[in-house]
């Protein structure tokens, strides 16, 4: 088996741990692949510090999971989604924290809002919801037509609403319903209904 001494760590090493090279006269690199990866490493740490960006310390991942790119947490293959462009195949963040960020840009896509300003929002209402006054409140309420946000609700009362169509008149015959005011059309004419006022 043929080897070569390595100039960066001076160990003999057999050829395959040598890149090639064809403009050195044996064709190959002078340093072994790890010392190369290690200097490489090293540069483009000096580099980005120079430009002031950071760089993330390289940790030891055993095989079969992956370091969180979100939360920096180290966990197994099962806690990511499949990602076929990814060299590993995995999504760069875990189940959870891509949850967490689809969940924030939701807010700002949908509403225009951040997490703080939707929390900002349920810390003014005590942190339950306007309209029942019991539920926490957990939903965005918003104008279909406006796109104004209009508060934090529980689900069953922005459903409700929702159902009723976002209609004040719908609601107020809904409130004299409950109220046992039922609200009942008066036939004028044949196949002609009078709402009452």
């Amino acid at each position: 088996m043929k080897e070569k001494r390595c100039t960066g760590c001076s160990r003999v090493l057999p050829l395959e741990q040598f890149a090639a090279n064809r403009s050195r006269p044996d064709g190959l690199q002078v340093r072994c692949r790890q010392c190369v990866a290690e200097y490489g490493a090293q540069h483009y740490r000096r580099r980005q510090e120079a430009l002031g960006k950071a760089v993330r310390e390289k940790v030891h991942v055993p095989p079969g999971y992956k370091e969180c790119r979100g939360c920096g947490q180290i966990k197994p293959h099962s806690e990511w989604h499949r990602n076929a462009t990814a060299s590993d195949g995995l999504a760069t963040r875990c189940k959870p924290c891509r949850a967490e960020q689809g969940r924030a840009d939701h807010l700002k896509r949908s509403y225009g809002l951040t997490e703080a300003e939707r929390d900002e929002m349920i810390a003014s209402q005590a942190g339950v919801c306007t309209i029942c006054l019991k539920a926490p409140a957990v939903h965005v309420d918003h104008c279909h037509e406006t796109g104004r946000v209009r508060g934090v609700l529980c689900f069953n009362c922005n459903a409700a609403i929702g159902q009723l169509g976002d209609d004040p008149d719908t609601l107020r015959r809904a409130i004299a319903y409950l109220e046992g005011n039922a609200w009942k059309p008066t036939l004028v004419a044949p196949g002609v209904y009078q709402l009452p006022s």
